[in-house]
């Protein structure tokens, strides 16, 4: 929250010109860095028009709080105001999302989302964007979750007609999600005073919103209960049910005598970790036990996002990630599940974080903190980045500082790569994770390996895999250049080997020229055709995985070596000590080439390291792949 006065402190301060000052100075000093200019401009223009209309309907009292930043979320509402409800005589909050557009178009095939002249892109509707606003406070501050009601919403569109924003008005409207415009200010008064009195002031309201728990409400864990545990019962074996029952036996001891644990889950790919988190958080949520599941992988969150809250997207929200705990109070959370906990970072900090926030804390220790039981799950040869910490001896050692008591439970049957143990010793042998060398591939009925004598062969392959109804994908090193995709024009094909040319995974967040999002390369169908990368490929599997070696990872004389010089990938820095890159360059092959659930083919693009693949798979040059 940037500002918090009453309305009519509000409307002095926007009308000498202090109050947008002074907005400016507390965003720098809370994010790091100037606020831009259409940010500032809003402000200019949309608060003296709520203070307005706030005014005019005798609410000088109702208590403002403006830029709320919603519990452990970066997302912010424009204003909140808090009062006391004029029937009920409880406290009454109204979230409010101001706009400036002066029209606005449905969009032709979703009336969730809206067209402006502003921007080429579909923004959501501001009926459904407050909507989700009050549901979302409702869902995750301790003082809302007994007393929804208490909660309403209004996009307030202080520039518009009602005949400019009439189409937006498709979707159905309810009490937390109401709009008004210019044109009918009159009934937008008329709203404010059925939901706050004008006789009572707003700041003791403010004040208990403000010292609500961030926490998941007990109507979303039991929504997340339905979504996650009682939707498949998920099959625990051996090592799975004793990590398991381990974590719900901490969360038992800390219920009963203020007791806390950090219990870390180690295990290679497809051991069954995700598996564990999901459903341990099932059952703590059929239990009502406060708890949220968190990652640093974007792609990885957003597709647990949508596979466990496909039915409820309120249950997406109990998915966060690392760098949101930052400012969280401690023990605020009976369990944080920390998923993929290879990806920790040194710390929360980045470009963006204010210079307050800027305290160098460990991110491991920010986790701990914030949960009684931080559970952390992890593969130590998936850390693939510069700065990533997440490996069982870091994090004992940070609950060792701290005083905690640390369990750890190894897992060593995987359900990955077919199951099969063998390859996956073969491959960490090859890549020198373990000690003795490479050896031949011995092949099972569990997993097939191949090796392809150029890209065309590889993809050629694969094609035919998917006419079979298998999933498939093509991953490389980062080897080459990754260029900007543009709407409207075909994807730069980045990755060329001689005349074989394809483009890499996407950057960003939407589909272009249908290739889907980032988030969504390794799970949609249209992924196929792009590159993936490790970091779009990490924590997800596929039925057959082509895998391109690109030159930093090459076989010489009597041992595989790798080549920094080779890597286009801009987290290794000058400073990155060489020991670094060789380790990453090497882990990240081997998160590439344990994603094939049926089979793996390789692609080695150097001549010496595809003969020395040959030998050790058994293959002669002239098999072809088809």
């Amino acid at each position: 929250m940037l500002f918090r006065a009453s309305a009519r402190t509000v409307a002095v301060m926007a009308l000498d010109g202090s109050l947008f000052l002074h907005l400016t100075e507390q965003f720098v000093h809370m994010h790091g860095y100037r606020p831009g200019a259409s940010e500032v401009r809003s402000w200019e223009r949309s608060i003296p028009a709520l203070a307005s209309a706030l005014g005019d309907a005798g609410l000088d009292d109702v208590e403002v709080m403006l830029e709320y930043a919603l519990p452990l979320n970066s997302k912010r509402a424009d204003a909140v105001l808090a009062g006391v409800h004029p029937v009920t005589g409880e406290p009454s909050y109204v979230v409010v999302e101001l706009k400036q557009w002066s029209h606005a178009e449905p969009h032709e095939d979703d009336p969730l989302l809206c067209h402006i002249d502003a921007y080429a892109q579909p923004v959501l509707n501001p009926i459904e964007q407050v909507r989700r606003y009050c549901e979302y406070l409702v869902n995750f501050n301790g003082a809302l979750a007994e007393h929804p009601k208490r909660v309403s919403g209004v996009a307030y569109l202080h520039n518009a007609t009602e005949f400019g924003m009439s189409g937006l008005r498709e979707i159905e409207t309810d009490d937390r999600g109401q709009l008004f415009t210019a044109e009918s200010r009159g009934s937008f008064l008329d709203h404010l005073r059925t939901r706050l009195s004008d006789k009572h002031p707003g700041a003791r309201a403010a004040d208990e919103l403000l010292a609500g728990k961030a926490a998941p409400s007990k109507q979303l864990m039991a929504l997340a209960a339905q979504e996650v545990r009682e939707r498949e019962q998920f099959v625990l074996l051996d090592e799975q049910q004793v990590a398991y029952r381990m974590v719900l036996n901490a969360v038992r001891k800390a219920k009963q005598s203020d007791h806390k644990e950090v219990v870390v889950v180690t295990g290679g790919p497809g051991t069954g970790k995700s598996v564990i988190a999901l459903s341990v958080l099932g059952e703590l949520y059929r239990q009502g036990v406060p708890a949220l599941h968190a990652t640093g992988s974007k792609s990885f969150t957003q597709t647990m996002r949508k596979v466990a809250g496909a039915r409820k997207r309120e249950v997406q929200d109990l998915f966060k990630f690392f760098n949101g705990f930052m400012t969280a109070e401690k023990n605020s959370l009976d369990v944080l599940i920390c998923d993929e906990a290879h990806r920790i970072r040194e710390t929360s900090a980045n470009r963006f974080t204010s210079a307050a926030h800027r305290t160098g804390r460990p991110q491991i220790d920010e986790l701990i903190d914030v949960a009684r039981v931080p559970v952390f799950l992890l593969d130590e040869h998936q850390v693939v980045r510069p700065g990533e910490m997440g490996t069982v001896a870091e994090i004992k050692a940070a609950a060792t500082r701290k005083g905690v008591e640390c369990s750890v439970v190894r897992l060593e049957s995987q359900y990955r790569c077919g199951g099969s143990d063998a390859y996956l010793r073969w491959v960490v042998r090859l890549l020198g994770l373990e000690p003795g060398g490479p050896v031949a591939w011995e092949p099972d009925d569990r997993m097939q390996l191949q090796v392809a004598g150029s890209p065309e062969e590889m993809e050629a392959f694969l094609q035919d895999r998917r006419g079979e109804r298998y999933g498939a994908r093509m991953t490389a090193g980062y080897c080459w250049p990754w260029s900007e995709a543009k709407p409207g024009q075909p994807l730069p094909a980045d990755v060329v080997i001689g005349d074989w040319a394809r483009p890499w995974n996407l950057k960003g967040e939407r589909a272009i020229s249908g290739a889907p999002p980032s988030a969504l390369w390794a799970t949609d169908p249209a992924g196929f055709g792009q590159i993936g990368c490790v970091y779009t490929a990490q924590g997800f599997e596929y039925d057959w995985s082509g895998v391109i070696i690109g030159p930093d990872f090459v076989w010489r004389g009597d041992r595989w070596v790798t080549d920094r010089t080779k890597s286009k990938d801009p987290v290794f820095k000058k400073s990155t000590p060489d020991t670094d890159v060789d380790r990453l360059i090497r882990n990240t092959y081997k998160v590439l080439l344990t994603r094939g659930m049926v089979g793996t083919v390789v692609y080695p693009t150097d001549p010496e390291s595809q003969d020395k693949l040959r030998e050790l798979v058994g293959m002669k040059r002239s098999v072809v792949l088809l």
